[in-house]
């Protein structure tokens, strides 16, 4: 006679939403360039291993890009009064994330190394690996970068961005002197 097994669920942790700081303007192009410098470099050693066959740039520069950065995916939505966007993080720390606004342009990126090691008998295992992430996208309307608030919660970004007042128009009329 055979016996029902009762199939449980794994009990899932969730962290409490970590706080992250927004921060204003930064060197865009110093991050921009550190990022673009790293794909390079593995584009070339690639470029090289396959033997130096001029023809295959792009293809050696999209194999690099996807080896360096991690997809970040995005759910932005737009209310009367603030911009909301959900960012994909997973594996990330709120320490490993930045994120910055410059006027209405929203800038996540993050890196993480995990390091392991493991001895067993007279062997030892290291791991180590490294995720990188960044995602510009242009938001629909500019917000107020002071104002913002974001948190992170079991792999979930979520920025809340109030909108900027919108500028007012005031009309002169000429006036005879």
């Amino acid at each position: 006679m055979a016996e029902a097994v009762k199939v449980m669920e794994p009990v899932k942790k969730t962290e409490a939403p970590a706080p992250l700081k927004v921060e204003g303007p930064t060197d865009f192009s110093t991050r921009m360039r550190e990022v673009f410098d790293n794909i390079s470099k593995r584009a070339f050693e690639l470029f090289e291993r396959n033997g130096g066959m001029v023809g295959r740039e792009w293809d050696d520069w999209f194999k690099a890009e996807s080896e360096i950065l991690r997809r970040v995916y995005l759910n932005v939505q737009e209310s009367a009064k603030e911009v909301t966007v959900k960012a994909e993080v997973p594996g990330f720390a709120a320490k490993d994330l930045q994120v910055s606004l410059e006027g209405n342009r929203l800038t996540i990126s993050g890196k993480r190394e995990t390091k392991e090691e493991k001895t067993e008998k007279k062997t030892v295992y290291r791991e180590h690996s490294s995720d990188q992430i960044m995602r510009v996208v242009e938001l629909p309307a500019a917000v107020d970068a002071e104002k913002t608030s974001a948190t992170l919660k079991d792999g979930m970004l979520e920025l809340v961005m109030p909108k900027t007042a919108p500028a007012r128009k005031i009309a002169i009329e000429p006036k005879a002197g």
